[in-house]
């Protein structure tokens, strides 16, 4: 039986379809905002402005999704990350699925896969996996807007403190995996340096963006410390092996 190819024609076609739908519906939905706000009255030179602003602005994600498509890429080619990472998914999502996966099918994202099965099974975790938040949001996100905006209106100190406890939780979760390696060696400590790595440029750049007051980093920090941190990660890795 001959291998599977994860960068089949065939995938990247049925990728494209799917890229090429919802790149089409965004411009669908551009065009009637644009021709509504026109329609309105409002200054078509305050509004190529804010187009420009948010064309811009739109990089910085951009460089986090590139990069979510690179880390997936070496296992899973680059159709299904390309679809999966410009439609619906987050790198903080689709990874650990995907390794959890690959796991589960005594398979590994560290190579290439080339069983038919095992691919499929990836996609569908993710797949699945993702659908969850589209059917959550639609029937409970206002009730638990409304509740957070409730505890923000009593304590605003309190409702803030709250979103980041939620938020380091959420981190949290995706911690276990880091240190779960460290039993692999030394080298199983290359994800913790890396992380470590980016926690630095991430302060780094924070001091700077307030010290300075330079704005434009609050946008592309996230990006820089992940670029940073994986360019720190092939020497540390060499270096250890």
């Amino acid at each position: 039986m001959s291998e599977f190819d994860v960068n089949s024609p065939f995938l990247y076609l049925l990728g494209a379809i799917v890229v090429i739908f919802v790149t089409a519906q965004s411009l669908f939905f551009l065009i009637k905002a644009w021709r509504q706000a026109v329609k309105l009255g409002m200054d078509k030179a305050a509004l190529r402005r804010v187009a420009s602003s948010s064309a811009v602005f739109t990089i910085a994600p951009a460089f986090a999704i590139l990069l979510g498509v690179l880390a997936l890429s070496n296992a899973l080619g680059l159709p299904l990350p390309w679809l999966r990472m410009n439609v619906l998914g987050a790198i903080t999502f689709e990874l650990p699925a995907a390794e959890m996966a690959a796991a589960a099918t005594g398979s590994s994202m560290a190579v290439t896969i080339t069983d038919a099965r095992v691919f499929s099974t990836i996609a569908w975790v993710m797949t699945l996996g993702m659908m969850a938040p589209m059917v959550i949001a639609p029937i409970f996100l206002k009730k638990i807007q409304s509740g957070l905006v409730k505890v923000g209106a009593k304590d605003k100190k309190w409702g803030d403190t709250f979103m980041t406890a939620l938020f380091l939780g959420m981190i949290s979760a995706f911690l276990g995996m880091i240190f779960d390696r460290i039993g692999d060696g030394i080298i199983g400590w290359v994800p913790v340096f890396v992380l470590l790595c980016s926690s630095v440029i991430m302060g780094g750049l924070g001091i700077l963006h307030k010290k300075l007051d330079i704005k434009w980093l609050e946008n592309y920090a996230m990006p820089f410390s992940m670029l940073g941190a994986m360019a720190f990660s092939i020497p540390l890795t060499n270096w250890l092996s």
